[in-house]
């Protein structure tokens, strides 16, 4: 604010001016809401290292609201490929929420997921509905979804997040229960430069029936390394599993996946589950 200048005549042959001081407007309280979202392109959607996409491009984004106290919501959404395990849909939506607190250099997360996938219809995996191959096991109809609650720490460039299935992982019937052990480090190398690292660990529960190949449980693992060039990342990770992917169809991995179902003979198939570079461009505003 500018200065004024006042003067007053003391007499007819001079002034003295006199300056008042400024007085500056007090400045409104920061808002407890923020909202921001995030955009990104990517050679291929890789959750927990197994590929979504049938190794295609995905478009991703999402939406976030967070408020002083450590409450937050958010969506997030990609496309998907049919033969993943999600019959007659293509997209996945994720919806979220949460606590988040920090003191210090220590952070803490705790907070629930559903993935959502609209227009998925589970008879159409095989032709039936999809059924566990435990001896007696229970039969999954309907939309394909999953329902996870979580919890994550934080240290520095240090965190771990621990994801349980309240239900029916990704429904497939008697896996109540299956879980995702995380850790990662990040690290700055300056000039927008940086590195990080992920190691994890999957347990689908009640699903295993004996063979080395129908075996779901897998380690992963990713070496990553991002650019920031005016707030666009751009990143390059390599990523890789020891699940269970063969395409051999006399005897297919767990995570050999189809181009879309159900998954017959002539059906062009992939290994979701082996080691892979992936390269994204993204944003968030």
């Amino acid at each position: 604010m500018r200065k004024l200048l006042l003067a007053s005549a003391v007499s007819a042959v001079f002034f003295l001016p006199v300056t008042a001081s400024a007085q500056t407007a007090p400045s409104a309280a920061p808002s407890p809401h923020t909202i921001s979202g995030n955009i990104g392109l990517f050679s291929e959607y890789r959750f927990r290292a197994i590929s979504q996409t049938f190794k295609q491009p995905a478009l991703q984004g999402g939406i976030d609201y967070a408020h002083s106290s450590g409450i937050y919501l958010g969506n997030w959404n990609s496309n998907v490929s049919e033969g993943a395990g999600f019959p007659a849909g293509n997209l996945e939506m994720d919806f979220y929420g949460g606590l988040k607190k920090s003191w210090g250099d220590w952070g803490l997360d705790v907070g629930a997921i559903y993935y959502y996938y609209p227009g998925t219809d589970a008879n159409r995996t095989v032709g039936t509905a999809i059924t566990s191959p435990k001896p007696g096991g229970a039969t999954h109809t309907g939309r394909v979804d999953n329902k996870e609650i979580y919890i994550g720490g934080s240290w520095k460039f240090l965190s771990a997040k621990y994801s349980h299935s309240v239900g029916d992982y990704f429904s497939q019937p008697g896996t109540k229960g299956s879980h995702y052990l995380e850790i990662a480090a990040t690290h700055d190398l300056g000039d927008g430069w940086g590195i990080n690292g992920h190691l994890g660990s999957f347990k689908l529960k009640n699903w295993d029936i004996g063979t080395d190949a129908t075996k779901a449980d897998y380690t992963d693992w990713k070496l990553g390394l991002t650019k920031d060039i005016s707030g666009w990342v751009l990143a390059a990770s390599y990523i890789g599993t020891n699940g269970k992917g063969s395409c051999d169809l006399t005897n297919p991995g767990y995570y050999c996946f189809a181009n879309k179902l159900p998954f017959v003979a002539g059906v062009a198939t992939k290994n979701a589950a082996n080691s892979t570079l992936v390269l994204s461009a993204s944003k968030s505003f």
